[in-house]
């Protein structure tokens, strides 16, 4: 801990009586902060803010200084034992008192540790499958501290587990919009499951045969992300199977180059080979087929391509 040195003797020579005073609170603050009595240290530096007295400002800034921190330490204390909800209260009062007092640096630092009470706690309400609950807590955390992308793939995941995918594919998406040389790890966990709900979500409206959902959704996802590889994927295949043909044609060359995958890619020929061939396009087929070189269709698609060469 960052040890506080209590004396301001320099300063009682030319101060009032008045200044004399809150030299010594500070002083007793002090001494209170070195023995972590957080609680009658932050009770002596309000003190001390509160009468803003002319002449006293180096007095008054160290407070300031000190105040946010105090809070802070007895955020973490109560965080110890356990008692969130004391945590968080503290925790959230040192964080408005370093921005309050102009302590950007100050206010970083807590909303870190804030993010983290925050992400123990709603650890607790998904584990106990109260994913709404979860959501809302880990909503919190993630306000406090974008940055934390643990909190933030909780968040996501609470999101979708609760039926809120949109709100899941949101947070996801921003977790992929972030510096691939920082947060390459994150990137790829959010990328992975934003295929897997896709997918489960696909699933269910497939199920239905809702396919012009399945359509709508896709498109929405490209409004906000026009290269986005997974929403070309789920809405070519959402035509695939509503076997409107023309529009297979039409986004399949787009679909398939958007993919990183080899698996993917090579789906999205599939699927375009197979249009092809029911618009009785032999040429095209064949040159589709053969562009599909990895996955569960690689066979399919060489058979295809010895049927129609003959």
């Amino acid at each position: 801990m960052k040890k506080l040195f209590v004396l301001i003797a320099a300063l009682t020579a030319t101060m009032s009586l008045s200044a004399q005073d809150l030299s010594t609170l500070f002083n007793e603050g002090a001494s209170a902060y070195q023995n972590k009595d957080f609680s009658g240290a932050a009770a002596k530096f309000e003190s001390i803010i509160a009468q803003d007295s002319e002449g006293v400002d180096e007095v008054t800034a160290k407070a300031k200084q000190y105040l946010p921190i105090c809070y802070q330490n007895m955020g973490q204390m109560a965080a110890a034992k356990k008692d969130f909800d004391g945590a968080i209260a503290q925790l959230t009062k040192a964080a408005e008192l370093a921005e309050q007092f102009g302590d950007e640096s100050r206010v970083s630092k807590v909303n870190n540790v804030l993010s983290k009470v925050y992400q123990v706690q709603g650890g607790t309400a998904y584990n106990n499958k109260d994913y709404a609950k979860a959501a809302e807590i880990f909503a919190k955390g993630y306000a406090a501290n974008p940055r934390n992308t643990e909190m933030a793939l909780n968040l996501a995941m609470s999101y979708c587990e609760s039926g809120n995918y949109v709100k899941g594919m949101e947070v996801y998406e921003s977790i992929a919009a972030m510096n691939p040389d920082k947060y390459g790890e994150a990137i790829a966990k959010a990328q992975e499951m934003m295929k897997l709900y896709t997918n489960n979500q696909v699933a269910k409206m497939q199920a239905a045969n809702d396919f012009d959902g399945i359509i709508k959704m896709a498109d929405e996802m490209l409004e906000k992300n026009p290269t986005s590889a997974l929403a070309l994927s789920v809405r070519l295949q959402a035509y695939a199977g509503k076997k409107d043909y023309d529009k297979v044609i039409e986004l399949g060359e787009a679909a398939a180059e958007a993919q990183i995958d080899p698996e993917d890619k090579s789906q999205m020929y599939y699927l375009s080979g197979v249009a092809y061939n029911a618009k009785e396009m032999k040429p095209q087929a064949i040159a589709a087929f053969k562009k599909v070189t990895a996955g569960p269709n690689a066979e399919g698609a060489k058979v295809a391509v010895a049927e129609l060469s003959k």
